[in-house]
């Protein structure tokens, strides 16, 4: 169905009716749901602290697991709040501390040469959501950080990480 074809259903339904099917697709689909419940009450702060405990959780579980260092949970949250409409500030402040936790894991652990290229793509969104929301100025120190951290490291593509800030 195309985006006219749902216009012109949408103009045919009574109000009563079109009330039901939000509700019904409220009640139905969880991303309806949680769109509606960040509309009417956007706690973007309890998203973050959410997010972020989520994400220190894949790095340093807390039940004394392995950890499964999966960027996919990260990107699940950042891919949900680019949707909801969160603040780009806040946005950018979960995409570097996704980074920032990876690289505390790194420095700890033995990882793989995937694990540098997850992360170096997840610092190029960061860069680019950065960038595009006029927001160097406020996060600079610690795209800094990153980058000196995969210097001091000797991560594989630490250039690549250089190349990105310039």
């Amino acid at each position: 169905m195309s985006k006219r074809e749902l216009k012109k259903y949408i103009q045919s339904l009574t109000k009563k009716q079109l009330e039901e099917q939000v509700l019904d697709l409220y009640t139905r689909f969880k991303p309806v749901k949680e769109y509606y419940n960040f509309v009417f009450n956007p706690n973007e702060e309890k998203l973050i602290i959410e997010a972020k405990f989520k994400i220190n959780k894949e790095y340093f579980p807390t039940n004394g697991r392995k950890a499964k260092k999966r960027r996919s949970v990260a990107q699940k949250y950042i891919k949900k709040f680019k949707l909801l409409g969160v603040n780009p500030f806040m946005l950018a402040d979960i995409m570097l501390f996704n980074i920032e936790t990876a690289q505390k894991f790194e420095a700890l652990f033995l990882v793989n040469d995937s694990f540098y290229t997850s992360i170096l793509n997840s610092f190029e969104e960061a860069v680019e959501h950065i960038t595009q929301n006029s927001l160097k100025y406020d996060f600079n120190d610690r795209l800094e950080n990153i980058v000196n951290n995969t210097e001091k490291y000797n991560w594989i593509n630490n250039i690549a990480f250089e190349n990105l800030m310039t």
